[in-house]
């Protein structure tokens, strides 16, 4: 997968962690795309760990699941973080 379908992987995936997820986070489609992206790289090294292989190719609904997963996960501990200085201001 290149790097645009990786971007465009990332965009995805975290738009829909940000739906799946309750509640409200912040920033836009820039945050959306890094923690996506990040989420996505995230989702591909767990995947590599227990399941013996990453993310494989853009039409692939593992991809897909692994990816989002991700997301889910790294938009909680953006959440925590960003929830947490926000308390202290």
């Amino acid at each position: 997968m290149g790097i645009l379908g990786f971007l465009i992987l990332g965009l995805i995936a975290g738009a829909i962690a940000k739906a799946i997820l309750p509640g409200r986070q912040g920033g836009g489609w820039v945050v959306t795309l890094v923690l996506g992206v990040v989420g996505a790289i995230l989702g591909g090294w767990i995947g590599s760990l227990i399941f013996g292989g990453g993310l494989a190719e853009f039409f692939d609904i593992r991809t897909w699941l692994l990816a989002i997963l991700g997301s889910i996960i790294v938009l909680l501990v953006y959440g925590a973080v960003t929830n947490r200085s926000h308390r202290r201001v």
